[in-house]
């Protein structure tokens, strides 16, 4: 038997693109949840990156699910930016940007709303259950954020 080994002539182009398109959606998607996260910081009353760093129960449980929520919204963004590379990043990245303020923008109203202290929540060192209501706005508002670019 003669197992031969046989690629379509372009297929060695076809990867490189495809690698290519990887890394830069990747820069883009880092990008975004980069500004997400200072976002998430900039909004929340206290530095969360320092409370998690010292492991306030409270602050990893919001910081977590707002970077899982602005996954969410990063992910659709791209999923949503089809096409030409060009064209799909820059969707991409705008989509992601004002998803993102949205979002942040959501959460801050539904802690007013709820009137939850959030700043003395995050801050405690012993767990407050208001923290997991304060992740699921997070988790939530993502999910619709996202559904919205899509």
């Amino acid at each position: 038997m003669d197992y031969t080994l046989a690629l379509d002539p372009g297929f060695g182009s076809a990867i490189g693109r495809g690698i290519g398109a990887i890394a830069l959606y990747a820069v883009v998607g880092l990008v975004l949840m980069v500004f997400g996260f200072y976002a998430i910081d900039w909004t929340t009353p206290g530095k969360l990156s320092l409370l998690v760093r010292n492991g306030a129960p409270n602050a990893v449980i919001v910081t977590a699910s707002g970077l899982v929520s602005m996954a969410f919204i990063v992910v659709v963004a791209m999923l949503n930016a089809v096409g030409k590379l060009d064209e799909g990043l820059l969707t991409a990245l705008i989509y992601g940007v004002v998803g993102i303020i949205v979002q942040v923008a959501a959460v801050r109203l539904l802690e007013w709303v709820t009137k939850l202290d959030i700043g003395s929540i995050i801050e405690s060192d012993e767990f407050a259950p208001a923290s997991v209501v304060v992740a699921a706005a997070h988790v939530a508002l993502g999910l619709v954020v996202a559904f919205a670019i899509y």
